[in-house]
């Protein structure tokens, strides 16, 4: 294991009045505290694939992301960590001039290089995968964007198995931004037990499709114990508009667990939003998974 990390991770139980009307129980996966630099499920996600890379010799990791990617970020502490240099390739020209974000920042202290290409440019890179990096920066091995491959999906299918024993009324929900936690979650669930996905960007129909091709990828056939709500992205990806800000830090100073905005914290409103409404049924126990730190210090570690 290149990357030793703190496993398993806490399950921690939630009394929240407004899930208790719903009458749906609560509990946190904590993998944001799984690792310092490599949290959540990008350590889950990350760890196959850094293994294949120092088995095959590789001295570069090349990836992709947008600007707010955990990926990028993540990715960086861990070739760091391992010697290995790094490059990202960030969604979006005009962000190359402005001033870094926190992941962003983060990631270019940890020495990524970061390539900054117009959008029609980025997805033209994503669907080609290596072969244009591989000519501009040698020999690397190339991971998809917000890594999400075979490996990555074997990687999070591990996670349920910490959960301790789940049943018919259990749900595994976690943020989805390319599908690879989604899919591994939801391939690695016992019978009866279901996965929710939060879609943290306008994709209905594309993420579908995105994770029932993972499945096939990782183990040759697809899986129907999953479904991704499209109902909170919050605008789009990258946004945290004031009702979202204000759910977030109202649950911080209830719980004093920090929550990082683009993702967790519009799964953890999903929740709430399906229990209210009847999304999701009562007598149902829902095991939200942490996936990510917040940019700022969190409210407590613990």
């Amino acid at each position: 294991m290149p990357l030793p990390a703190d496993l398993p991770t806490p399950l921690t139980a939630v009394d929240d009045p407004v899930l208790a009307r719903a009458g749906v129980e609560l509990r946190l996966k904590r993998d944001d505290l799984l690792h310092p630099t490599v949290p959540g499920n990008k350590w889950r996600k990350l760890t196959p694939n850094l293994e294949r890379a120092l088995a095959e010799g590789h001295t570069r990791l090349a990836t992709f992301g947008g600007a707010y990617s955990t990926h990028l970020r993540a990715t960086a502490a861990a070739a760091r960590a391992l010697g290995l240099a790094s490059v990202g390739i960030v969604r979006g020209e005009e962000l190359a001039d402005r001033p870094r974000n926190p992941s962003l920042a983060a990631a270019e202290a940890d020495g990524m290089e970061l390539v900054f290409v117009a959008r029609s440019a980025y997805r033209e890179l994503v669907r080609a995968r290596g072969h244009p990096l591989v000519q501009r920066w040698g020999r690397c091995l190339v991971l998809p964007e917000g890594g999400s491959n075979a490996l990555a999906v074997r990687g999070t299918a591990a996670l349920p198995a910490e959960l301790g024993g789940l049943g018919e009324r259990d749900v595994v929900c976690c943020a989805v931004g390319t599908g690879g936690t989604l899919a591994g979650i939801a391939a690695g669930l016992p019978p009866g037990a279901r996965a929710l996905g939060v879609a943290v960007l306008r994709g209905e129909g594309y993420l579908e499709q995105e994770v029932a091709a993972l499945h096939r990828a990782a183990y040759g056939r697809e899986f129907d114990n999953w479904r991704i709500d499209h109902g909170h992205h919050g605008g789009g990806y990258g946004r945290v508009p004031a009702a979202l800000e204000e759910f977030a830090a109202g649950f911080e100073q209830r719980h004093g667990i920090g929550l990082e905005r683009r993702y967790v914290a519009k799964a953890l409103r999903a929740v709430h939003g399906l229990a209210a409404g009847g999304g999701i049924a009562p007598g149902s126990r829902v095991t939200l998974v942490v996936t990510g730190l917040p940019d700022g210090p969190a409210v407590s570690r613990s």
